[in-house]
């Protein structure tokens, strides 16, 4: 009942209005009617109803036919004289309403097309119907000319406004999606980073700590002073896990939470302690370095680390090798990073699962700048290969000089 009253509430609404208008409209014919030559006011003639009710029923055709609707009023206006009525504005109530509908809903030239015409008849059989009529009349014969006129240049005001509300409604509209569009994008974009960092430091960790607790279950009974010392770096190795889970946790708090932790991100002055807990988890890691270091800048330098830090992971849990090289060499405007391992194992290269540390890698170096490339060596072994670009030339100078500077003062 209720969704029944609710669908039936925009056509009585409609009615109500139209209802409204040729009532108003009725009422003016009929006041228009009762006025007399002397500006006396009488009982409006049976005509002056009849002529009320004919012109101002055409008017619930004006919103499908709007066109028709300012013809059939039109030639109800130009009856008023022959019927002996007075030509007033008001009596030609039915005819301005349909101007201004016309106006509203057709093109420019259209309406005036019909309405130039429609205001000359309106006034054309004056003369000829009104016996008394004089050159004095010609104001009371102009603003029956003009109502219809005023009417649709209202009308057309009417019309430019709602085509502009039309247009600020839009753009609000297509700005608020965009808005929209742009939140999901950084939500999207925020959870990948937190995701990357998450698998980076679990991944990393674990595999550490899985290769310790290895060293240390196999060395239990032969060297217990090794084995003692491989259970404190699997211990350190935990709590820098929990540190750092911490840390990447502390990102999805408020930004308000002083809680979060604040520690700066790794880079490349943390790789020889990076490469160092690989070495306790039995992985010989040799790095060599090829021209001359310069800063990065720090999602860089982040990117740089975490590569490192993955490709020798996956050395750790899937070559099943002991050995790996880490290459640095710096260019002119980019810094190559290679991981390389030898492939030496149980576990062949190509038998490698897949995972979401590649993948991993290569958003990190896109999002830099950068390329990523990955694959089996012709020689046999793993390749892990990063391009970063370096910033220009002038602004290195320029932070060289500003260091410069400050270790001066």
């Amino acid at each position: 009942m209720t969704n029944r009253g609710r669908s039936l509430a925009p056509p009585v609404e409609s009615w109500w209005r139209e209802g409204t208008v040729v009532a108003v409209a009725f009422v003016l014919c009929l006041l228009g009617g009762a006025l007399q030559v002397d500006d006396t006011v009488t009982p409006p003639p049976v005509s002056a109803y009849f002529l009320a009710a004919v012109s101002s029923g055409l008017l619930l055709a004006r919103h499908r036919a709007p066109v028709a609707t300012v013809i059939a009023t039109t030639v109800c206006g130009v009856l008023v004289a022959p019927m002996g009525l007075l030509s007033t504005p008001l009596m030609v109530a039915p005819v301005v309403i349909s101007a201004y509908s016309l106006a509203i809903r057709a093109e420019r030239r259209v309406a005036l097309a019909v309405l130039l015409p429609s205001a000359v008849l309106l006034i054309a059989v004056l003369p000829f119907f009104e016996a008394d009529f004089s050159w004095a009349d010609t104001s009371r014969l102009a603003s029956v000319a003009a109502s219809p006129l005023v009417a649709a240049v209202i009308g057309r005001s009417t019309r430019h406004r709602r085509a502009y509300l039309a247009i600020v409604e839009e753009r609000a509209r297509q700005a608020e999606e965009s808005r929209d569009e742009e939140a999901r994008r950084r939500v999207a974009g925020e959870r990948l980073r937190i995701a990357r960092e998450l698998h980076d430091l679990v991944a990393h960790q674990i595999t550490l700590a899985n290769a310790q607790a290895t060293v240390a279950a196999h060395l239990f009974d032969t060297r217990p002073e090794q084995t003692r010392t491989s259970l404190g770096a699997l211990v350190r190795t935990t709590r820098h896990a929990l540190d750092e889970l911490r840390a990447t946790v502390g990102l999805l708090r408020q930004p308000d939470d002083t809680s979060a932790l604040t520690d700066p991100a790794p880079g490349l002055s943390q790789i020889p302690t990076l490469l160092e807990t690989f070495r306790l988890a039995g992985l010989a890691v040799s790095m060599h370095e090829d021209g001359t270091a310069r800063p990065l800048p720090p999602a860089t330098e982040l990117t740089a680390y975490r590569v490192i830090q993955e490709a020798l992971t996956n050395v750790t849990k899937h070559a099943a090798t002991g050995s790996a090289e880490v290459r640095l060499a710096w260019n002119r405007d980019h810094v190559t990073i290679t991981v390389t391992d030898d492939g030496r194992g149980s576990r062949k290269p190509q038998e490698r699962p897949a995972g979401y540390g590649l993948i991993g890698m290569r958003e990190r170096a896109t999002a830099v700048g950068g390329t990523l490339t990955a694959g089996v060596r012709p020689q046999g072994g793993f390749l892990v290969s990063a391009h970063l670009p370096l910033p220009a030339a002038e602004n290195t100078a320029r932070r060289t000089d500003e260091a410069t500077d400050g270790e001066g003062r």
